[in-house]
C-alpha cells in the first residue's frame, strides 16, 4: 500500500529546521518495515491574509508500506515526530491518506489552496475519507497538510526533496546517472534538444526534481552541446510574519 503523508506549519522564525527537514529527518526514522519512496514539497501562496514563516511551503511523504495493520504504528510515529520536533511557534497538521483514497476532490481543493486563502473547515470537509489532524496552535496547519496530499496524487505540482540515491548524485552527474536513479531529464529551452545519456549535468549541488506526471522530472538547460545545468537554483531563506505561540521543545537540526 502507499500512503501519501501530509505535513505542514511545523516551525517559526526561530527554528532550527524547516518542515521539508523535519519531513526528512521522519522518514530517515522509520522502521524497516516502512520504505520511503520520497518526499515532495509544495508551494503555497504567499499572501497578506496567511501567516507563514519563509516561503509558506508544506511538504508531502510518499510511504510505501508493507502490512496494512502497519497504519497504526505509522501515525503513532508521524504524531510522536510532529509533537517532539515541531517549534514553539507552529500550527502542526498532519494528514494521512492511501493513494487510491486520494479524489478528484481533494486534488482540487490542493489545487484551490495555491491559488487564495481557504479555511480550516474547508479542510475539514476534505476529510471524510482520509485522516486529518491539528496537532497544536491554531491548527491551522491542517490546511497545508491536506492540500500537499491532494497535490502530490495530481501528479503536476511541487518538487521532490528525497527521492531515493537523491542526494549522493553528487554536482555533476551523467544523465544516465539521474536516470539509473528513476529520474528523468528534460530541458526546458525554448527549442529544446533531447539530453543524452553520456551528457553530464554540471553545478548540480542543489537537485530538486519536478513532479511532472507523477514522476521526478529534473529540468535542465543547455549549456554546450553534451552539457547542461539545472533549470532551478537555491534561493535564500525569507521570513514571513507570524506571530508567537506557546511553548513546545523543538528537537536540534544536526
Amino acid at each position: 500500500m502507499i500512503l501519501y503523508l501530509g505535513f505542514d506549519d511545523t516551525d517559526d522564525k526561530d527554528a532550527p529546521m524547516g518542515t521539508g527537514r523535519l519531513v526528512r529527518e521522519f522518514i530517515y526514522s522509520l522502521p524497516d518495515e516502512y520504505q520511503a519512496i520520497g518526499v515532495v514539497r509544495h508551494q503555497l501562496p504567499r499572501l497578506d491574509a496567511i501567516p507563514y514563516t519563509s516561503n509558506n511551503s508544506s511538504a508531502c511523504a510518499i510511504i510505501e508500506m508493507r502490512d496494512v495493520d502497519g497504519l497504526d504504528v505509522l501515525r503513532n510515529l508521524a504524531v510522536k515526530h510532529l509533537q517532539t520536533c515541531c517549534a514553539p511557534g507552529s500550527d502542526p497538521g498532519l494528514c494521512i491518506a492511501p493513494r487510491d483514497a486520494v479524489d478528484g476532490s481533494l486534488i482540487e481543493f490542493g489545487q484551490t489552496v495555491t491559488g487564495r486563502r481557504v479555511t480550516q473547515q474547508d479542510a475539514v470537509n476534505q476529510a471524510k475519507n482520509i485522516e486529518l489532524y491539528g496537532l497544536g496552535g491554531t491548527n491551522d496547519g491542517i490546511i497545508g497538510a491536506c492540500a500537499a496530499v491532494g497535490l502530490t496524487k495530481f501528479g503536476w505540482c511541487g518538487r521532490f526533496i528525497e527521492f531515493g540515491a537523491l542526494r549522493k548524485l553528487g554536482s555533476s552527474p551523467l544523465v544516465r546517472n539521474l536516470n539509473e536513479a528513476g529520474i528523468q531529464v528534460v530541458s526546458v529551452d525554448r527549442d529544446p534538444l533531447v539530453p543524452q545519456a553520456s551528457d553530464r549535468v554540471v553545478n548540480a549541488s542543489w537537485l530538486r526534481p519536478s513532479l511532472w506526471a507523477g514522476k521526478p522530472v529534473l529540468q535542465v538547460r543547455g549549456v554546450e552541446p553534451g552539457v547542461w545545468e539545472t533549470a532551478h537554483t537555491k534561493r535564500k531563506k525569507q521570513h514571513g510574519a507570524k506571530p508567537d505561540k506557546a511553548v513546545r521543545t523543538p528537537c536540534t537540526a544536526e
